[in-house]
């Protein structure tokens, strides 16, 4: 989810056991409930590896970001008090900081961060949870897109769901966050 290996990487389960610390019974269910989430890729000869999305596969995520995300944060304005906002902008702080170390997974890690701290207001458990099987399944292709944009400024987006949220803007909320979220999977298509 985090952007912490790259597309088309091969992993194996003696090697995730190691990594965690675990035996292969529990490498081996964590990798069958990732496949299961379209996380990983299981070949039919037992190759498991990251997902190298298509065009079209960053299309369909893409538009399911669209659909999820400016619905949960609508949902998450009448509970979007100053605390709330004062801890985005916080998060959002950091994530400038991840662009200026030029730390990739890290960047990707707050950027979720900045979103989920906003969705969790929404008290949509379901609509969450779909939305983290959407962010899991875009990880390692979201790693490749960071290299590829050399990225120097902080989202610029973030500046317009905090302006709304401050302003009571939920046209203007929604607009941001769907911006947001499909912009830079736009940018993923080869």
């Amino acid at each position: 989810m985090h952007g912490e290996l790259m597309p088309g990487v091969s992993l194996t389960l003696r090697g995730i056991g190691k990594e965690f610390g675990v035996s292969m019974t529990p490498a081996r269910e964590a990798v069958r409930r990732l496949v299961a989430e379209g996380a990983l890729l299981l070949s039919s000869s037992g190759r498991v590896a990251t997902p190298e999305l298509t065009n079209d596969r960053i299309e369909e995520l893409a538009t399911l970001r669209a659909l999820l995300e400016p619905e949960l944060a609508t949902r998450s304005m009448p509970r979007a008090h100053f605390a709330l906002i004062e801890r985005l902008e916080t998060i959002n702080a950091a994530v400038s900081q991840m662009i200026a170390r030029h730390d990739a997974s890290g960047y990707i890690r707050m950027n979720l961060e900045f979103h989920r701290t906003l969705y969790l207001r929404a008290q949509a458990p379901a609509m969450l949870a779909m939305t983290e099987t959407v962010w899991l399944q875009m990880g390692p292709t979201m790693r490749a897109l960071y290299g590829r944009l050399n990225r120097k400024d902080p989202p610029y987006h973030h500046k317009l769901i905090l302006a709304a949220l401050k302003a009571g803007d939920e046209p203007g909320l929604r607009l941001a966050v769907r911006t947001d979220v499909t912009q830079g999977l736009r940018m993923l298509k080869v």
